[in-house]
């Protein structure tokens, strides 16, 4: 059996080991805001739209022979899926094209381009594998860099900039006729989602990666109120879930993608039971036993994006 010594020491093992911290502290960032602006679905789209980055980055590396022939897959899949975050909000500006039209349009032309693309490569759809469903046998020493920068930008727009992002998301026109740079803060908020989904696909996968940016959120949803204090929560949820799904795939031969992604469902279960049971409890008046009096209602919190 491996002990927490060889996890620590192996190169095959601390890489996929630092990338899942990386990958559970960025996830939930980008998918509080955008579960603020119902737009859960964004980063499968954009998961699809990295595939067909993959297989360019597999064609550009066959016509110049790099070893390995995936060298230039995670490159080409980080700048198709920010191209792809940019043309979604530009498609739903100038050709008044509903979210959902455009990202229905990610969805099938991503995943086509992928298929045809890596097959002009020399390739098969089996070599998208490992990118669609995360693979621990295929991290290296520079997919840790690359996602350590990419985790870098991210905090840095999502917490830096958390006050300003969070005005927006809450209320889109309120804060376009405060002033504020809404158009800019939606392409950030799509370029944060692109980025989390290029240093998520090796180990979580283009297709689940969607998946650990939502569910924490919504499962810290049933735990806290306020907005900092979900994305801190989620943030928690999305590390553990991420580490412990990546060890247990190491002692069972599991896709890592899966079992991190039924983890953090399994998280929003229990959140979602431990909240029917306290909304089930028997509410009491402040004067003694027995119901609320009549006609005074409890006072409503108000949450802030900074609570």
């Amino acid at each position: 059996m491996i002990s927490p010594i060889d996890l620590l020491t192996s190169d095959l093992l601390r890489y996929p080991l630092i990338i899942a911290v990386l990958i559970g502290l960025t996830a939930p960032v980008v998918g509080t805001y955008l579960v603020q602006k119902r737009l859960s679905l964004l980063g499968d789209g954009l998961g699809h739209v990295a595939l067909t980055g993959v297989a360019v980055g597999w064609l550009v590396g066959a016509w110049i022979t790099a070893t390995p022939a995936d060298l230039l897959a995670i490159p080409g899949a980080l700048a198709a899926s920010v191209i792809g975050a940019v043309l979604i909000e530009y498609v739903r500006e100038v050709s008044h094209t509903s979210r959902d039209v455009a990202l229905a349009i990610l969805f099938y032309g991503g995943i086509a381009g992928g298929v045809v693309i890596i097959q002009l490569a020399g390739g098969t759809s089996q070599n998208l594998m490992g990118y669609l469903f995360g693979s621990l046998s295929t991290v290296t020493g520079l997919d840790t860099v690359i996602s350590l920068v990419l985790a870098v930008v991210v905090l840095a727009i999502g917490v830096g900039l958390a006050g300003l992002l969070a005005a927006v998301t809450a209320d889109d026109e309120f804060a376009r006729a405060s002033g504020l740079p809404v158009r800019t803060v939606n392409v950030l908020i799509a370029v944060m989602a692109a980025l989390t989904v290029t240093l998520s696909m090796r180990i979580v996968g283009a297709l689940m990666v969607s998946a650990l940016m939502i569910v924490p959120v919504a499962a810290a949803q049933h735990l806290v109120v306020g907005f900092t204090r979900t994305m801190r929560t989620a943030m928690v949820i999305a590390v553990a879930c991420s580490l412990g799904g990546l060890l247990i795939t190491v002692y069972v031969d599991l896709p890592p993608g899966g079992v991190i992604v039924l983890l953090t469902i399994a998280v929003y279960v229990l959140g979602l039971l431990a909240r029917s049971l306290r909304t089930a409890r028997p509410t009491t008046a402040p004067g003694g036993p027995g119901p609320a009096r009549a006609g005074v209602a409890p006072a409503r919190a108000r949450a802030t994006p900074h609570e």
